[in-house]
């Protein structure tokens, strides 16, 4: 049997999990390294591994990471099979990571097979963040004491729920506008990929636009519980709304760095790192909060 402070931790292990593999995945590409294995699922015709070279060893790391993945998802399945008390919801949450990391395999292969074309790549990482969206209710829901809805709305005034969901549309278009950015840009994943023949300061811009209009809804959303006679209980929100504004601002800075100074590589991989926290702060906001008495994050 397993205790509900145990499948917690595991829950949080598939969390970190689904997170380091998405810096693992920029590494390959931010190294050239994305045909260092022009085969998939060997490296090569003649090898299933292969690190006689740096762009090898480093495309043969992150697919290897995948089995420590795939092994945490299984382990959440089997833990969420033999949690007690039983929790169809976790069962559910859970099985929806073993679909992704699958779905992720299989597009991997996409990635390799069509030279790292653009939109297979920018599918490749939006699914890593629906991944770590899914994590994230995992663990979330891992310590609630019973299951309850994912919105977030309990004595939330309605103009703020309003005001919340934009924020979640404008947060996603940012992650899309960033894979854009990506693609246009020089970091690839190989110098021969194919990218966007797109000007990069104009979608440069497109990005930043929709950044500054998400800034511009957390405010709102800000000043309206300042204003709420309910503001007391919507410690929590404020409290989510902050720490986005934090990470978000921290982001902002590394990106407007990034852009001008030529888009190196170090700066683009601590972006990569910030984009983490900065989705996994949005999903706090998004995702309804811990009842009373359950575990916090």
């Amino acid at each position: 049997m397993v205790s509900s402070q145990t499948y917690r931790r595991i829950a949080g292990l598939s969390l970190a999990a689904l997170c380091v593999i998405v810096l693992t995945g920029a590494l390959v590409r931010l190294t050239g390294s994305g045909l260092g294995c022009a085969d998939w699922p060997r490296c090569s015709q003649d090898k299933f591994v292969d690190v006689s070279s740096s762009h090898a060893a480093i495309e043969q790391i992150n697919r290897l990471f995948t089995g420590v993945v795939s092994a945490m998802v299984i382990i959440a399945v089997l833990a969420a099979r033999y949690r007690r008390p039983y929790r169809r919801d976790l069962m559910l949450w859970s099985w929806s990571l073993v679909v992704g990391v699958l779905a992720q395999v299989v597009l991997g292969g996409v990635v390799v097979l069509t030279g790292l074309n653009p939109l297979a790549n920018m599918g490749h990482f939006l699914l890593s963040m629906v991944l770590v969206t899914c994590g994230f209710i995992l663990f979330r829901k891992s310590g609630e004491e019973e299951p309850c809805a994912l919105r977030r709305t309990d004595g939330i005034p309605p103009v703020i729920q309003r005001d919340i969901r934009i924020f979640g549309l404008l947060a996603t278009a940012t992650l899309i506008a960033g894979t854009v950015v990506t693609a246009t840009g020089p970091h690839a994943g190989d110098e021969n990929a194919v990218r966007f023949e797109f000007d990069l300061r104009s979608v440069a811009r497109v990005h930043s636009a929709v950044v500054i209009l998400l800034f511009v809804v957390a405010a709102v959303v800000l000043r309206r519980i300042k204003k709420s006679p309910a503001s007391s209980s919507l410690n929590s929100l404020d409290e989510s709304m902050r720490t986005f504004v934090i990470v978000g601002l921290f982001q902002g800075v590394i990106g407007y760095a990034q852009y001008f100074s030529g888009v190196p590589v170090f700066l683009v991989s601590i972006h990569i790192a910030g984009v983490i926290a900065y989705w996994l702060t949005i999903c706090h906001i998004l995702i309804a909060p811990l009842r009373k008495g359950t575990h916090t994050i």
